[in-house]
């Protein structure tokens, strides 16, 4: 365990999937205590994470709430706070897909993807900016993709939300850069994790000849781009994009 974090409080969103996971455990590894929100994930399953990540030592809570809502995520924040007594790091991770070309797609899947993916985004940043403000320290990382990058066919709605993540990213960086804050983005390209694992094999190949490194990323991979940004001593990177992308976009 690295010492780089230690007395750090992150807040990891969708820290239960395949990268949320990564991340909570890299951040916690160099000795920050985390926040894990989680929504979708049976809450056997969190529970299975939490065990797990405690048994490594590492000192964290699990946190269910609907990101994509605000008031869902102001009381979640408060009790972070209560618990932790502050927030440091602030890791944007919650995301979902619902791919269609946008003749097939339906406005409830539009309206879905962009709060899950883009208000959540704004509404974790609204609920803990004055807190980091008063502080005049805080880090803010969210994930956006290479989607958002260069576009993807049938992903619409998904490329829209992590391009404006990226927006949004340098907008509120210009507004806390004298403030001890940084805002940056990462940028994956496509990793492994158990559901790209259960797609068609050959449909998994084509992706990964189109990957100019040969393979997908390793969860942990974009884990440590995260780490990177939420370091104290990343002071001087703000609003910028960390591409994990293997070379697919340059």
């Amino acid at each position: 365990m690295g010492e780089s974090l230690k007395d750090r409080v992150a807040l990891v969103t969708g820290a239960v999937g395949g990268i949320g996971q990564a991340i909570s455990m890299v951040l916690a590894q160099e000795g920050a205590s985390v926040g894990l929100n989680y929504l979708v994930e049976p809450d056997e399953y969190a529970q299975e994470f939490l065990k797990e990540f405690t048994e490594h030592g590492y000192n964290g809570r699990l946190y269910k709430a609907d990101v994509s809502r605000y008031q869902d995520t102001t009381h979640m924040i408060e009790k972070v706070i209560k618990d932790f007594g502050k927030v440091d790091i602030l890791v944007n991770n919650a995301g979902i897909t619902m791919d269609k070309t946008l003749k097939k797609m339906a406005v409830e899947q539009w309206e879905k993807v962009i709060a899950v993916d883009l208000s959540s985004v704004f509404n974790c940043s609204k609920a803990l900016i004055e807190h980091m403000l008063d502080r005049s320290y805080g880090r803010i990382i969210s994930i956006s993709s290479v989607v958002g990058q260069k576009g993807n066919y049938g992903q619409t709605n998904y490329a829209a939300a992590k391009a404006a993540i990226i927006g949004f990213t340098k907008s509120l960086a210009l507004e806390t850069a004298k403030k001890g804050i940084t805002v940056n983005a990462v940028a994956p390209g496509f990793v492994r994790t158990a559901m790209t694992e259960q797609m068609p094999k050959d449909v998994l190949q084509k992706i990964v000849d189109s990957v100019p490194v040969g393979r997908m990323a390793e969860p942990w991979e974009v884990a440590r781009a995260v780490l990177f940004l939420a370091d104290e001593k990343s002071s001087y990177m703000t609003g910028q994009v960390l591409s994990v992308n293997g070379g697919l976009y340059m």
